[in-house]
């Protein structure tokens, strides 16, 4: 929630809004004030009916306000005032019951209080200094009537069942942090860790001796080639007889010419078997020299790497539906350990069913195929020495592989691999349809769970241009950027000045050209803007794979067409300067999804 969504429902008799943070956080940029309603420093006077001042409370005094000074503004606070109190705590880390006290003695009751979307400001209460007990309000900030009596019994009846429920929830975190606090002592007592890097770092070393040794046998075996063939050579053969007749020149001298004319005739005979081999050699496949055949080596090209890197035990559908975001090697058992090694990959997938469906890997985990989970074992050594990530994906039972889980794993995945987009049917899905896929259920949010880098939704990241021309304009920018669904990555505008609240809600305000992938012009801020425009738009385009997104006069939903009014636009496209009615003849794919929702 954003801090005038909480505010303004409460300035209905509030004339005057007193700044009482004192050296905590700025809130002028948060509040967007409607006419008729000023903004004044705290003059540490009363604080009286028609007046609302603003507090902060954090851990840290500096950056959040201090608790005494916080209190010293309750204590000046008269009937009919209110006030506004943001905290720095997060919601389940909020210490309430350090004001509670001085709220009740100060006879302040907390009307509302909902949780912010801020980096720094995690929490906001609005509360009102009363002699008598307000009725509470409801989620929108409307009072809900009732008499003195009942309104007590109604926040007596919830604080009990709220204090029940928040209990057993911080049970079972504390719960959880115990056991894996529990489990981290035990894998490191157990050495796992440990044990699995010395087999790996033994297992490599015995490789690299294995390859050295047969370097050196191939060697000797090159040697041997080239002295046998120095030793049937004429010239060495020749030279032998002029030094056996130059040993002894009585006997020597007379064999001479036989010799030489016996080496001569050889010399004839071998090449004309080699005359008659060259006649054959289109009949018969050329042997190689020494026996033996060469692997082939192709040129790589090394680049900076921008997409994740996934080795995996996959089924055939889930690595061509990874292969849509991310660089997917499948891993054999005889070769994987050799490719782990090469592609240095961002992290290992294992998918369970992989295991027990049809391929390569069957029966692995299962315990009929000890030498399937050896390899399985080494690949995961192997990458742990590389210092990566292996991930089991259990998409079906674990018991349909138990062995698995005996394994060292970095994370276990309980869920299923997701859906592409690009495989479903829009008008059988419905529009709801799609977006609870294209935010929860999809291909690419599954693999964004997958430690490493890049992260694969980096693609869905928007950049809106503005130009806000007042307060008004900027109030509206502010709202319709944080009211997106999917909320923009950053804000290109030409003056960053009154736009505070973004970047505390983690909204990138800059000056310059967008760095984002696509890019929304919001140019004209007069035009009304749904909160699931963005939302529709790259559920569109990661439907279709379009370059441009947009609507058209016709209200064309999920088809391609040959011009449109652009609103979503991959950034290279916008930036080379080309005019949209040009983009379809240039070879850019543009999709249409209708403006709005059929009623």
């Amino acid at each position: 929630m954003r801090l005038t969504d909480l505010l303004h429902p409460h300035l209905d008799t509030v004339t005057t809004v007193v700044d009482a943070t004192g050296g905590g956080p700025r809130l002028e940029p948060y509040l967007h004030l409607p006419p008729g309603v000023d903004l004044r420093e705290d003059d540490e006077h009363p604080v009286t009916e028609g007046e609302l001042a603003l507090l902060s409370y954090g851990p840290h005094a500096g950056p959040h306000g201090d608790e005494d000074a916080l209190r010293a503004v309750l204590a000046r606070m008269r009937p009919g005032a209110r006030g506004l109190i943001v905290f720095g705590h997060g919601g389940s880390e909020l210490p309430y019951h350090r004001l509670l006290d001085d709220l009740v003695g100060h006879r302040c009751q907390v009307l509302r209080a909902a949780p912010l979307d801020y980096i720094h400001l995690h929490a906001g209460a609005v509360i009102a200094r009363t002699d008598e007990l307000l009725p509470p309000h409801d989620f929108f900030g409307r009072p809900v009537p009732s008499d003195g009596y009942a309104t007590a019994l109604r926040i007596a009846d919830e604080y009990v069942f709220a204090d029940l429920a928040s209990r057993s929830l911080r049970a079972r975190v504390i719960d959880l942090e115990t056991a894996a606090e529990d489990a981290e002592r035990t894998r490191g007592a157990a050495g796992q860790d440990a044990l699995a890097d010395r087999l790996a770092a033994a297992v490599r070393e015995k490789e690299q001796l294995a390859g050295a040794l047969r370097a050196a046998r191939d060697r000797v075996d090159v040697l041997q080639a080239r002295v046998a063939m120095l030793e049937g050579s004429t010239s060495l053969r020749v030279g032998k007889a002029l030094v056996s007749a130059a040993r002894s020149p009585k006997r020597g001298a007379a064999r001479l010419p036989g010799e030489l004319y016996g080496l001569w005739r050889g010399r004839r005979s071998t090449a004309g078997r080699a005359a008659d081999g060259a006649k054959n050699a289109q009949t018969e496949p050329e042997a190689p020299l020494d026996d033996r055949f060469h692997l082939a080596h192709r040129a790589l090209t090394a680049a900076p790497r921008d997409r994740l890197v996934v080795a995996g035990v996959l089924t055939p559908e889930t690595a061509e539906d990874f292969a849509a975001d991310v660089v997917v090697n499948p891993l054999l058992p005889h070769d994987g350990r050799l490719l782990v090694q090469r592609t240095d990959p961002d992290v290992l997938v294992v998918q369970l069913s992989a295991c027990t469906g049809d391929g390569p890997w069957w029966l692995t985990g299962t315990g009929l195929a000890p030498d399937l989970d050896r390899t399985l074992a080494e690949l995961l050594a192997e990458q742990r020495v590389l210092g990566r990530t292996s991930v089991l994906w259990r998409d079906g039972p674990a018991s349909a592989a138990p062995g698995l889980t005996r394994l060292a794993w970095d994370a276990v995945l309980d869920a299923d691999t997701g859906v592409r987009l690009t495989r479903l049917d829009p008008a059988a899905e419905g529009r709801e349809r799609l977006r609870e896929i294209f935010r929860a259920d999809s291909t690419r949010v599954r693999l964004a769970r997958l430690a490493g880098a890049p992260d694969p939704l980096d693609e869905r990241r928007v950049a809106v241009l503005a130009a806000p021309r007042g307060r008004t304009d900027v109030a509206r920018l502010v709202g319709q950027v944080l009211g997106q669904l999917h909320r923009p990555d950053e804000v290109v505008v030409p003056d960053t000045e009154g736009l505070d609240e973004l970047t505390a809600a983690g909204v990138t305000v800059r000056r310059g050209r967008p760095l984002a992938p696509w890019v929304a012009d919001w140019t004209d801020l007069t035009e009304d803007r749904p909160d699931t425009l963005l939302l529709d738009l790259m559920c569109a385009q990661e439907y279709s794979g379009a370059d441009a997104v947009g609507h058209t006069p016709a209200a064309d939903d999920y088809v391609f067409v040959p011009s449109l009014r652009p609103l979503l636009v991959r950034r290279s496209l916008h930036l080379s300067g080309t005019e949209p009615g040009s983009w379809a003849g240039r070879g850019h794919r543009l999709f249409a999804v209708r403006g709005k929702e059929p009623s």
